[in-house]
């Protein structure tokens, strides 16, 4: 590798590094950024005057997100060494002798989640704070509060800090993964990123359905007198917190490898998602005595699990239309035996993958689990083609209705609200707050109604009555009364609701707003052009919307005829700074950003979640991050809140 290379190897790993850490989204896989840091490592050790200032390899972790204040660690936060094999572990180990001696060995399973720092002071949960760049990370204590493994208090009161995993079982991210897949959203990639995605919800409620568990591995800050790791961890284990499901002290490199191939063995049968082994030196004062790199202990490793590959068949391409219609091919394998689970199906997520990959029905691929509890296919191997293979055509027609598909690219539905594939979660939609808001309709209720055909689609919600209700299992006639009297209630209520109510692609609340006061009834005639002419409404959004009226006209017809929808007028708004401005909210503030949402919103602002070129103000509070800095590179004009409550808008 020459200094170009090197350079441009960083700015990959960067880019991976950003899509890992910061977007939960995966580029690229574990095994891939493994090599690729480890021959920029081998470079930067032959060459030391040349490191780069922002390499990956002088990172500990992530970096901060905006959205939550920052915290500093009391003590910094290591990252691990990796080793991948025998040889590697063997090389360490004499480096260790070298350094200290002979030494026994604490070993314990590496969990594939989220790392995260426990603050206690006098017993009590204090602070709970993400890795983040080894020595600030995110405060998300309330959000951590909610993790039912996590002690609020423990019996020890002198400040320590509690360093360990925050994970999900698979069988939860896999019913995670089933839940959005069938809310079209995109799959989380592995338990990690679920883990950590769920730790940086700005509503702590989604974290605590979220079922996360965690699983101490090391301290920070402490007072402890033990002279081993591995009797301080059984103090740890014993305030309460959960232990790993095996670990064990080895003294030479012949029981560490038994002790290794064991997990490995276990590997499906352990509920959490394991990528490694964690390798420490057990005597406390030893592992201090040997020091630290820049970036890690030199008392530990992480001696990683190979990744598993195996090689299959695409039989055929199968069909899934999600309950918003968005359709989903489907691989059909040749059965294969992948660690003990036989995977016959691999979701391919959408028809622009299927191109990417250049796949073809008939294709010999290779499907990887590494990390990755959902298997997938990794690489089409088209030089094993022996002309029997079959091109794979986008769908034109709905596989459960035969409607005709509205094809965006990437994105290929079915707009049919009455298509069987879609009906339970279009009344789910709905009802729901923010839409219709009819109190008591949830998805379980929905779920029943449809299995107990009660209903079929939105419209019969309006012609439901006590009677049809109250004998069913679950209900009586109380509740029967209250879920009739709610969709009773929901008749009159103003138009843009409705619309935001129907689910159609692209639309969301603002844009339903929009169309509401512009086209009031007659927004089911509406031109191409007339859409368009609306301010924020693009060419995307509007095929969305006149494809769904084309095939479902008649219904939103017959809605408007029984719901007698109102119709908002529309109110001059006074010429202010933020009328017709796009504006973006960075920061903490003293107000909730609802709250100042809607106060900006009223002044005919349009607020928006990111900074473009096309961002006219960005609004900021304390700590303000990312945003900040690119509305600055951007020019675009910053405003504090004290400025808001100056001019007297807050």
């Amino acid at each position: 590798m020459n200094s170009i290379e090197y350079r441009d190897n960083v700015e990959i790993l960067k880019e991976w590094a950003y899509a890992y850490y910061v977007e939960d989204n995966p580029i690229a896989s574990d095994e891939e950024y493994d090599k690729l840091y480890h021959k920029v490592l081998d470079y930067e050790r032959e060459n030391p005057d040349n490191i780069l200032d922002d390499s990956p390899t002088k990172r500990v972790g992530g970096v901060i997100r905006d959205g939550f204040t920052k915290a500093k660690h009391i003590l910094r936060m290591w990252s691990m060494e990796d080793v991948f094999s025998q040889d590697e572990v063997r090389e360490w180990l004499e480096r260790v002798k070298r350094g200290i001696g002979e030494v026994s060995f604490f070993c314990e399973p590496k969990f594939d989640g989220a790392s995260m720092n426990l603050i206690y002071r006098d017993g009590k949960l204090n602070q709970a704070v993400t890795r983040g760049n080894g020595e600030i990370g995110e405060d998300v204590t309330e959000n951590v509060k909610t993790i039912r493994s996590i002690p609020l208090t423990i019996e020890y009161k002198e400040l320590i800090e509690i360093r360990g995993e925050v994970v999900i079982s698979k069988e939860d991210f896999e019913k995670i993964n089933q839940e959005r897949l069938k809310e079209e959203k995109e799959p989380f990639a592995n338990p990690r990123n679920t883990a950590s995605g769920s730790l940086r919800q700005l509503d702590s409620s989604i974290t605590a359905k979220r079922r996360l568990s965690f699983y101490p591995w090391g301290v920070g800050e402490n007072s402890l007198d033990y002279e081993s790791l591995s009797d301080k961890m059984e103090f740890i284990y014993n305030l309460g917190f959960l232990r790993p499901p095996y670990s064990r002290e080895c003294s030479n490199i012949e029981e560490i490898e038994k002790f290794y191939k064991f997990l490995i063995s276990e590997r499906d049968e352990i509920p959490i998602l394991m990528d490694g082994m964690v390798v420490k030196v057990d005597n406390i004062a030893k592992a201090e005595q040997l020091g630290y790199t820049i970036k890690y202990p030199k008392s530990m490793v992480a001696y990683k699990f190979p990744a598993i590959e195996k090689v299959t068949k695409v039989e055929d391409i199968t069909l899934q239309v999600g309950r918003t219609g968005v359709i989903t091919p489907v691989a059909e394998l040749i059965p294969i035996d992948i660690d003990g689970a036989v995977v016959k199906r691999a979701t391919l997520h959408n028809f622009d993958e299927i191109e990417k990959k250049g796949l073809m029905v008939g294709d010999s691929v290779i499907l990887i689990r590494s990390g990755d509890v959902i298997p997938k296919i990794t690489k089409v191997l088209k030089d094993r083609r022996d002309g029997s293979q079959k091109e794979i055509i986008r769908p034109i027609n709905c596989p459960i209705c035969n409607s005709e598909l509205l094809d965006e690219g990437k994105i290929i539905k079915c707009q049919n609200l009455e298509c069987l594939a879609r009906v339970e979660n279009s009344i789910i939609h709905f009802a729901k707050k923010g839409c219709m808001g009819i109190d008591g309709v949830g998805s379980n209720i929905v779920k029943v109604l449809i299995k107990e055909k009660k209903i079929k689609n939105i419209l019969d919600l309006y012609s439901l009555r006590v009677e049809d209700l109250k004998d069913l299992d679950g209900f009586g006639e109380k509740k029967a009364e209250n879920i009739v009297k709610a969709i009773k209630n929901s008749r009159h209520k103003e138009l843009k609701y409705l619309i935001n109510g129907l689910g159609i692609e692209h639309i969301g609340e603002v844009a339903s707003r929009k169309i509401a006061l512009e086209f009031g009834l007659d927004l089911v005639d509406v031109s191409y052009n007339e859409l368009i002419a609306i301010d924020r409404i693009g060419e995307e959004m509007a095929n969305s919307f006149l494809e769904f009226m084309r095939v479902n006209r008649d219904l939103v017809l017959k809605l408007f005829n029984i719901i007698e929808p109102t119709i908002e007028k529309k109110e001059q708004i006074e010429e202010n700074i933020f009328k017709g401005k796009r504006v973006v909210l960075t920061g903490t503030m003293s107000l909730s950003r609802n709250r100042i949402k809607s106060i900006l919103e009223e002044l005919g602002a349009e607020v928006s979640s990111s900074v473009s070129k096309k961002t006219d103000y960005l609004i900021y509070g304390k700590n303000a991050g990312s945003k900040y800095k690119k509305a600055l590179e951007l020019g675009v004009e910053l405003i504090n809140e004290e400025k808001l409550r100056e001019d007297n808008i807050l």
